[in-house]
């Protein structure tokens, strides 16, 4: 995450019962699974506004389901089984963000061709047998984590196919990777492409991340 940026994370399954009387009123029909995943988004994200002085602040959904931040702030929020995550920063330092946290392995060789395009398939062909499944989760997490970044802030729906991803460091717990566009979109409009993110495997998940910087925080 860029500097300013703050995260939490959980590892525990979430406590409905601790939300905020406008949070919960989104899981009138929920299954108790999605009531502690979403319990737990909330409470790594409110801790995040602590943080930033911002107490008590229900993070509502929308209607397309995206969290509704403080004006003054951009974030984004992750769960999988076993773990949940958020991450947060002031808006005028970042424009727009996006986490994505999978269980390595996850992402079974049957579904590659409908989140990969050919190249990615081949590259993941091309490396050892037992780092395939890694390799391939860490490809559907980069291309999560990009989605919900651009959709924070041109609300387009993308398919997993109109970006690719390159890893750049490969074979290394943490490293970078870049996102290229595969046709026009609308995120070509405030941001120069590819776009550059940052992954990290860790105990047996892989997250990945993208940030959008504000003008004034760009690299001279």
């Amino acid at each position: 995450m860029p500097h300013g940026a703050l995260a939490a994370e959980l590892r525990s399954a979430g406590d409905p019962g601790l939300l905020l009387p406008e949070e919960a009123q989104h899981l009138a029909r929920a299954v108790p699974l999605r009531m502690q995943e979403f319990a737990a988004g909330r409470l790594c994200a409110r801790r995040l506004l602590g943080e930033f002085g911002i107490l008590d602040f229900p993070v509502k959904a929308a209607e397309d389901r995206q969290p509704l931040w403080p004006e003054s702030l951009v974030g984004s929020i992750t769960h999988t089984a076993g773990f949940c995550a958020a991450v947060v920063a002031q808006r005028r330092h970042v424009r727009a963000i996006g986490i994505d946290c999978e269980v390595v392995g996850s992402v079974k060789a049957q579904v590659w061709r409908s989140i990969c395009l050919p190249q990615e398939v081949l590259w993941l062909h091309s490396l050892p047998d037992p780092e395939q499944a890694a390799a391939a989760t860490l490809i559907f997490s980069a291309k999560e984590a990009f989605y919900k970044c651009q959709y924070s802030l041109v609300r387009e729906r993308l398919n997993f196919h109109d970006a690719n991803v390159e890893v750049l460091d490969w074979g290394l717990s943490r490293g970078t990777f870049r996102l290229h566009a595969n046709r026009r979109i609308a995120l070509a409009d405030h941001a120069a492409l590819p776009l550059q993110g940052r992954y990290l495997f860790h105990e047996h998940f892989v997250t990945a991340a993208i940030a959008l910087l504000a003008a004034q925080d760009l690299p001279q």
